[in-house]
This record gives C-alpha cells, structure tokens and sequence, in this order.
C-alpha cells in the first residue's frame, strides 16, 4: 500500500540511494522492457506507481537507483500469471487498470476478507455510470495526509478525485499486494453500491440499498 514516493524515501533512509536518484530513474532511466509497461507513460517521478511490487527485498547501500526499480519490476513481472492474464482480457481491462483497481481496493480494504467485494463495489458503480467515491483517490493528491476529508477536498478540481468525475483514475494510487490484485481480477458476486466503515469494528458494511447505506453512517461517528 506504499506510494511510489514513500517507498523512495525508505530506499533513502537505509542508504539505497537517493530518493531523487530514484524518481529520476523511474522517469528516465534505463528500465528492463516489462510488457506491463507500455501503456505507461513515464512523464513523472510516480509514473511507475502500482508496479513496485510490495514484498521483501534485499537492496545493496550505494546501489544504482535504475538496478533498485528494476527489482521491484521483476518481481511484478514474476508474480502475475497466465491465469491473472486471461482474467484481465476476459474483462477487457489493461494491467494498468488492474493495478488502479487493486490500488483503491488496497487503500480501502480493512481485512483481506474485503478486498473482493470492494472490487465488486468499484465495477457495480462504473457499470451504474456512478461516480466511484473513494476518499483515498482525493487523498493520493492533497498535500497533506487525512484520516477524514473535508467537504472541500471532495470538491477540488483533480482528475483524481472520484467524487467528481466517473470511471477510475488517471493512474494507480499505490502499490497493491497480490492479494488486492487478485480481488481486483475475481471481484465478489454482489449487487453492492455502497459501503462504509463501522467505526467500532473497523471493517465495512455493504449496502445495495442507499437509504440503509445513509442510516447506517448517521450512526458512525467518523473522527473529524
């Protein structure tokens, strides 16, 4: 569930190399020729958001910051399979829409028992021509990390804020585990449209209904 950037600035931390070695490499660096990629246009230092795979790793200190990505990269390209493949051509959807799906779903999800149905929400919406709604789209884009966003911030003016324009967003906003890739390929069976966090659980309630989903949050006290 990392973000591009703070997973440079980790790498800086221990010593890797710089977090801006980095964001240039991911720019313009000399990166391996991943098929994932070519849709990908590498016009910002988090243009490789959602393909630094998440998992352990074993960096050298001093290392070149292009030899650092490329890890990251190929164990992406090592952790998707044929299946994975054809799930995504059966739903006609591109790796970089699998991966934006999976984004949200691992920004979203309380437990792993979510994840499918969060895929389900996201794909129910679209389908319904509804805005998608999700908090942690605008919060990949404010300035400042929030626990709860404001009125406001669901109205700024970003192609990343799903409050406003439908469909997903321009680019992934984080780097999902396989388990929110899968999700994102074998989405729940469910008519759900809504969901919301049951702040004493800390896990999410589904709804089909908008009027359950309304009384359900007038019962939830969200910190501000």
């Amino acid at each position: 569930g990392y973000e591009c950037r703070q997973i440079f600035e980790l790498l800086e931390k221990n010593e890797v190399c710089t977090a801006e070695e980095l964001r240039n490499a991911a720019q313009n660096g000399d990166l391996g020729e991943f098929w994932f990629l070519k849709d990908v246009k590498r016009d910002g230092p988090n243009c490789l958001e959602g393909f630094l795979f998440p998992d352990t790793y074993e960096f050298y200190q001093g290392m070149q910051a292009s030899s650092a990505i490329n890890k990251f990269l190929e164990n992406f390209h090592d952790r998707i399979t044929a299946e994975m493949l054809e799930k995504a051509d059966e739903r006609g959807m591109t790796m970089q829409e699998v991966v934006t799906v999976a984004s949200m779903i691992e920004k979203e999800a309380a437990n792993d028992d979510e994840r499918a149905m969060i895929a389900a929400v996201i794909y129910n919406r679209i389908e319904a021509g509804m805005p998608l709604q999700i908090d942690s789209t605008i919060m990949y884009v404010l300035p400042e990390h929030k626990d709860v966003l404001t009125v406001e911030d669901t109205k700024i003016d970003s192609p990343y804020n799903t409050y406003q324009n439908k469909g997903l967003p321009p680019t992934p906003i984080a780097n999902p585990g396989l388990a929110s890739i899968k999700a994102a390929l074998s989405p729940a069976s469910t008519q759900a449209l809504y969901y919301a966090l049951d702040a004493e659980s800390g896990t999410h309630k589904f709804f089909t209904n908008y009027g359950e989903f309304q009384a359900f949050v007038a019962k939830q006290s969200y910190s501000q």
